[in-house]
């Protein structure tokens, strides 16, 4: 198998051939990867955001698609042949033992999900089939971007028609909480980003006023025109910047809730007013919305397929494996929506 292997922190990714385990152990799945999403979780494994790692060298990526070629002992929510989506949540099936790979008689370790790498061991509860007709490029979206920001939406805040909402950072997963606010009928849909080009794709996805927060220093004001002087009900943060957090919380309604997506470095606090918790204000931190990705992703490939959900045109960069340091230069540049790797070809650096 190729893989892209973290080796140190701070530093590109490492390429290069690694063994397969001999045998599959109790729940474990071998699935030939096809494609893999970017997320902001493997950038902070890579710049050792919540601190030391002791697991390196390691695999990462989390969300994927790919066909099943093998089971091990006990799985039986999966079968070889299978079209299956890789997740980072927990979902139907066993939790296997976490792979471990050979590098030149080097070890290699692995979590229960990995994507940067174009065959994997992976643990069963980290797969749900999906249909076999159905786009495995676009399927990586429900590891992560497209569950966790439907999940944001309809666990975490719990948005009812005609609330308002505001969305710092408008990336992959931003992009899909606003797709996600507009269909249950939130109103205004406020996006701010730091990059010009995000502007105009957050209004394609939902978002009803936009802000380059970096430019127009009175946003917050100007915002507040939109909501009422007292803030949003919702307000979501995909950054996990502590200084964006606390612009958040300060735009939040007292009665409204302030939910906190993006990973903040562990150095990196956040000063907060909590009085208000005291009241009606919430101030709550999301895990992948609390998504149950076997139970939902069935649920969203119905939206697709009814034209009630769009997947096209949130994959705005393309790379193939060998190009994945640029591809995380990209994401690291906050241009992109969501970044794809093409397991099987390589593709043109860039799509539309």
């Amino acid at each position: 198998m190729k893989a892209a292997i973290l080796v140190e922190n701070h530093k590109p990714l490492v390429l290069a051939q690694l063994r397969m385990p001999e045998r599959l152990s109790f729940g474990q799945v071998h699935v030939k990867i096809h494609h893999s999403g970017v997320c902001g979780a493997q950038l902070n494994e890579i710049e050792g955001a919540k601190g030391p790692d002791k697991f390196l060298p390691h695999l990462l990526g989390h969300e994927g698609s790919g066909t099943v070629v093998g089971v091990g002992e006990g799985v039986k929510t999966v079968k070889p042949g299978d079209h299956v989506v890789l997740h980072w949540r927990t979902g139907a099936g066993l939790q296997c033992e976490t792979p471990v790979y050979d590098w030149d008689g080097r070890r290699v370790n692995a979590g229960w999900v990995t994507t940067f790498n174009d065959e994997a061991v992976i643990s069963e509860n980290r797969l749900t089939v999906i249909p076999q007709d159905f786009d495995l490029r676009l399927a990586p979206l429900f590891g992560c971007a497209v569950t966790t920001a439907v999940g944001v939406v309809n666990n975490d805040a719990q948005i009812k028609i005609g609330q308002s909402v505001v969305i710092f950072g408008v990336g992959g997963v931003g992009l899909n909480i606003a797709q996600a606010a507009a269909m249950v009928s939130a109103y205004p849909i406020v996006g701010l980003d730091i990059v010009d080009a995000k502007m105009e794709l957050a209004k394609q996805w939902g978002v009803t006023h936009a802000f380059n927060s970096a430019k127009t220093p009175n946003y917050a004001e100007q915002i507040r025109q939109l909501v009422g002087p007292q803030g949003a009900d919702v307000v979501v943060d995909t950054t996990g910047n502590a200084r964006v957090i606390e612009a958040a919380y300060e735009l939040t309604h007292p009665d409204g809730k302030t939910i906190l997506v993006g990973v903040p470095r562990k150095n990196d606090k956040a000063t907060l007013y909590t009085l208000p918790l005291h009241f009606k204000k919430v101030l709550k931190g999301s895990h992948g919305g609390s998504s149950a990705p076997d139970v939902e992703i069935p649920r969203l490939i119905r939206l697709v397929r009814q034209g009630r959900m769009r997947l096209e045109g949130l994959f705005t960069h393309e790379f193939a494996l060998d190009e994945i340091n640029e591809a995380i230069r990209m994401f690291r540049s906050g241009e992109a929506g969501r970044i794809l790797i093409n397991m099987q070809n390589a593709p043109a650096r860039l799509k539309p």
